[in-house]
């Protein structure tokens, strides 16, 4: 916490987050420590509502547990399984039919067509008084309820057998009340989330009185209970102070702990977010038999709970998976950062549509001449091995032995040749049109880096250069391939980007452990190669960067548009290692045939989370069938014979059934066997979802998991 009433969430690093800036001072930040985004001198000003029931009727509304990927706000629990219900049809009719059976044979007892042996119970139990008609008022009332006891009797034994109870509940009262919402009364002081019992209970009362205040009167936003939320956990956790804290709430109010950048809400929303959960709504579970029942109509919604263990969504161009998926998620992990819970990345050609500039902190666009910020070629690492890895896995990662036991280390060892000789003279590592003149041989570049080695005494890394000049030669030497991958690096278009001469503005993805929100354009149109390395850079940065961190419990996620070229052996190995460091990616594919087929199987199920978009071809709904196996089902063989009558009454008979069930009367056979079915075959994936739909799976980072759900993604997130 600072002088100023801006809570600091960022923690010194090598290379912190970029400030913005103006290009007329681009000469003036160095390289390697890029000065941060200055901290606003006051709070930002939030137009309030006209009062605070908005936001605590949010507040209150009831989140119970549920599972996986069920939006949470106030969803009201279903049965697992769906319970017997009687055709409409079937119902009014059979209902009808036993009123009128009830009407008839009390009438008939009443007229005495079948004689008085109902009346028996009567003449041996009452006084004779009562039954010679001598008893006055009292037997006269005793008989009518005597008989009302018999004929209510009828009545309800028929009752019965015709479900009225049934219709009562489905089309009377119970049904009308239930439809018309009923107003909630405000929980007790003691259960009031509005009151921030948390802070009472540690004995914050006045920073408890401060934002209870704040939240009646309509200044509290979602965000900011959020942000105050997770600075109380650094609290709790020993990372901030308890009186500091305290000083910074009475002071400032909702405004409190601060974003580094001061904002409090993002400029826009266009999906359901619910800030307590984490949750972002994406659609609405179809009500359909292939789902479980406990599903069927309600939202779909994901959350860092289910991110953590990283998401492939499969479907062709224009099935919606930038805007029914990415989209939402990248506002909603915007909204975590503002918060202090999360740190996103999010990658996509440019003129996608991933968000406004103004949701970001960091916005890189690639070989755009008013891009502010650059990207650091080097993942803003001093370790030449570790920087030649990552450089390795983006130039060729692609073409190693696509088998998960493979790597790319010959690769990796002919950048160390190269990277760590000109480190050690020149103090920093090549720029793309230096590194490519290496790769290439070129006589004039390693005879300098040569000589400088001499002077400087750097012997051990004479050995490596003397080594990579010996590799040139032979046939097989990866040199010249990376040499042509970098190539495709040193264009005129990319000329003012990946400077490593203090000259730009680099953003490195070492930043991740701040609430940083970044998002990378990358140039498709006319260099779709490059835009590949580029994304496979990224990736390996991000795998790199996140799984070593001090500080995990700031979720960090890279939502990438589009992964065609990326999925590489090491890749794969990569997001493996996300789970356990409260990370996770999100790759979109039009086909899994982008993906080298035996890195399908490793990629399905290094994802916990699996998303097949309508449009689907057979042969990747082949894949996604064998991931999601088979499950036990109850397979029901019906035969149905009609009944034929020999005699008018039957031939009546069948007539009254007909006219009620609207069915023949016929003799039914059930034969019921358990059997083992594909949870959704590759036919049915490619040809049963409805456009605008998708088929989904989850899992959670405990280990939860929900089985493949059909999903309108139509509009259900929407605000």
């Amino acid at each position: 916490m600072d002088s100023d009433g801006t809570w600091d969430t960022r923690r010194t690093h090598a290379n912190p987050v970029p400030r913005p800036a103006g290009p007329q001072d681009a000469e003036a930040v160095p390289t390697e420590a890029p000065a941060l985004p200055p901290r606003p001198t006051a709070p930002p000003t939030v137009p309030p509502l006209p009062d605070g029931s908005a936001f605590l009727t949010w507040l209150r509304t009831p989140r119970p547990e549920t599972a996986p990927g069920v939006w949470r706000f106030g969803y009201r629990a279903r049965p697992a399984e769906e319970p017997v219900r009687t055709p409409a049809q079937q119902l009014l009719g059979g209902a009808l039919l036993a009123f009128l059976c009830g009407w008839l044979l009390c009438s008939l007892l009443w007229n005495g067509y079948l004689g008085d042996f109902w009346q028996w119970p009567w003449y041996v139990l009452a006084p004779k008084s009562w039954t010679h008609g001598t008893g006055g008022v009292i037997g006269g009332v005793s008989s009518w309820i005597y008989i009302g006891l018999v004929f209510g009797a009828i009545f309800l034994v028929l009752g019965k057998i015709g479900h009225w109870s049934e219709l009562w509940q489905r089309f009377g009262p119970p049904a009308w009340v239930s439809a018309v919402p009923t107003p909630e009364r405000p929980p007790a002081p003691e259960q009031d989330p509005a009151e921030f019992l948390y802070l009472r209970q540690a004995g914050a009362d006045d920073a408890a009185d401060r934002l209870a205040r704040e939240a009646r009167s309509g200044l509290m936003r979602d965000v900011d209970h959020a942000r105050i939320a997770r600075a109380w956990q650094g609290v709790r956790s020993g990372r901030h102070g308890m009186a500091t804290f305290t000083a910074a709430v009475v002071k400032d109010g909702a405004a409190a702990c601060l974003h580094p950048s001061g904002e409090r809400d993002l400029p826009a929303r266009h999906a359901r977010h619910d800030l307590v959960t984490g949750q972002v709504r994406l659609g609405t579970t179809a009500d359909d038999p292939r789902n479980p029942y406990q599903y069927r109509g309600t939202g779909l919604a994901l959350g860092p709970e289910l991110l953590g263990t990283s998401l492939l969504a499969v479907g062709p161009a224009g099935s919606g998976k930038t805007g029914s998926l990415i989209r939402p998620l990248a506002e909603s992990l915007c909204l975590h950062a503002l918060a202090g819970r999360a740190s996103v990345v999010v990658v996509g050609a440019a003129g996608a549509g991933l968000g406004p500039a103004d949701a970001y902190d960091v916005v890189v666009r690639i070989a755009h001449p008013e891009s502010v910020y650059d990207l650091d070629l080097y993942g803003g690492t001093t370790d030449p091995d570790e920087a030649a890895a990552i450089l390795a896995e983006a130039l060729a990662g692609d073409l190693a032995d696509p088998h998960p036991g493979s790597d790319s280390r010959r690769s990796t060892t002919v950048l160390a040749q190269l990277l760590g000789p000109f480190r050690a003279v020149h103090g920093r590592f090549p720029s793309v049109p230096e590194l490519r003149q290496l790769l290439d041989g070129a006589t004039g570049p390693l005879a300098a880096l040569r000589k400088a080695l001499t002077s400087t005494g750097h012997e051990s890394l004479l050995r490596e250069l003397d080594a990579r000049e010996r590799q040139m030669g032979h046939p097989g030497d990866v040199g010249a391939i990376l040499a042509d991958r970098i190539a495709l690096l040193d264009r005129p278009a990319f000329a003012g980007f990946f400077d490593t001469s203090g000259q730009s503005r680099p953003f490195s993805l070492k930043a991740l452990d701040h609430p940083v929100r970044v998002r990378i354009d990358l140039p498709e149109r006319g260099h779709a190669d490059a835009s590949r390395i580029l994304a496979r850079l990224v990736l390996a940065q991000f795998t790199a960067s996140v799984t070593v961190r001090d500080d995990r419990s700031l979720f960090s996620c890279l939502l990438l548009d589009d992964a065609t070229g990326v999925v590489t052996p090491e890749a794969v190995r990569g997001i493996q290692r996300l789970r356990s460091a409260n990370a996770g990616v999100a790759l979109t594919l039009r086909t899994l045939d982008d993906v080298p087929r035996p890195l399908r199987g490793p990629l399905l199920g290094a994802t916990g989370c699996r998303m097949a978009f309508a449009g689907l071809t057979p042969w990747d709904g082949q894949d996604f069938a064998e991931v999601w196996g088979k499950e036990w089902t109850e397979a029901r063989d019906v035969t149905d014979r009609q009944i034929i009558a020999e005699t008018p009454a039957g031939k009546a008979l069948h007539v009254v059934r007909r006219v009620i069930t609207g069915k023949a009367p016929t003799a039914r056979a059930v034969t019921v066997r358990q059997v083992e079915r594909e949870r959704w075959s590759a036919s049915e994936l490619a040809h049963g979802v409805p456009p605008g739909h998708a088929v989904l799976s989850l899992t959670t980072v405990k280990g939860e998991h929900a089985p493949p759900l059909l999903v309108d993604l139509r509009g259900g997130g929407r605000l």
